[in-house]
């Protein structure tokens, strides 16, 4: 039988319970487990450590609790933490219905007295749901062939980009751009040479902007595209010289480009519509 490995060194759990022993009891089997777990003695405090601390991936809250109780330290976590797993435990269960408590945003729902084999249990399912949920997303939103992030996604992220460029009075900066003479270099190579140039050129994008701050994207056939935050029309020509020499380099292929930068007069349209007006002369003037 074939156990999916899950590394719980990467997730951290917060515990509240009123109860000391309780509350300690769980931090430490779930070290034992390799989880990072701290505990909080009630409601209020589970909120200001998760705001302090940030980055919790589980939340494993009593119900019934002095002052804030878990049902109310659900709901207001969820709407903070969308993405957090919260497992709600209660000695009572008749006191909560199962339904209120996923209702208001409990990932599981577990009884006391419970094992740590049990909570485990519980944690290893909610990690594989979510992972397989974030790998379903991510499928979603990426070209298989080349690995960059694809058309759908483009628009999706270009709007989001330019509301955060609003509200920050921010640079915006868009590079569209394709490959010279793709058709040509198909139909002397073939359709498989040509899906393993573009599959490179997506790999030369990637290497060639920042990390977790711009993005590559598909845009279709041999276009691509690319959206640089808190850049300037100069760092996106920087940024278009190296894509441009590491395709000459790479893979003996050339690319026309078209820059655009954003203002706080244009809608996404007008934005990519600048940059695609641009890569046309770019490849008018290539072509006499």
């Amino acid at each position: 039988m074939n156990i999916q490995h899950i590394d719980y060194t990467t997730e951290r759990c917060l515990i509240v319970d009123d109860e000391k022993g309780v509350r300690d009891s769980i931090v430490e089997g779930l070290q034992l487990l390799d989880l990072q777990a701290a505990g909080a003695p009630g409601g209020e405090e589970a909120l200001i450590e998760l705001e302090n601390a940030g980055d919790y991936s589980f939340l494993i809250t009593d119900m019934k609790m002095p002052g804030m109780d878990g049902l109310e330290l659900i709901e207001k976590s969820r709407k903070l933490y969308p993405d957090m797993c919260i497992i709600a435990m209660t000695g009572q269960a008749k006191s909560y219905k199962y339904t209120d408590v996923i209702n208001a945003g409990a990932t599981d729902f577990i009884n006391k007295p419970f094992g740590t084999d049990e909570l485990e249990a519980k944690i290893r399912r909610a990690i594989i749901e979510r992972n397989t949920k974030s790998e379903l997303n991510r499928l979603s939103i990426t070209d298989s062939l080349t690995g960059l992030f694809n058309q759908r996604h483009f628009y999706a992220r270009l709007r989001e980009e330019i509301a955060r460029a609003k509200r920050q009075k921010r640079t915006l900066s868009l590079i569209l751009l394709d490959l010279d003479d793709f058709k040509g270099y198909n139909d002397a190579h073939g359709h498989l040479a040509g899906d393993e140039l573009l599959s490179k050129t997506g790999g030369i994008i990637h290497a060639s902007i920042r990390e977790d701050v711009d993005s590559g994207y598909r845009y279709g056939g041999d276009e691509f595209a690319v959206i640089l935050i808190d850049a300037d029309d100069a760092a996106a020509q920087e940024i278009g010289r190296r894509i441009d020499e590491g395709l000459r380099k790479r893979l003996g292929i050339s690319a026309s480009m078209g820059f655009s930068q954003y203002s706080s007069t244009m809608s996404a349209e007008t934005f990519v519509n600048m940059a695609d007006k641009a890569l046309y002369r770019s490849k008018e003037k290539k072509n006499h």
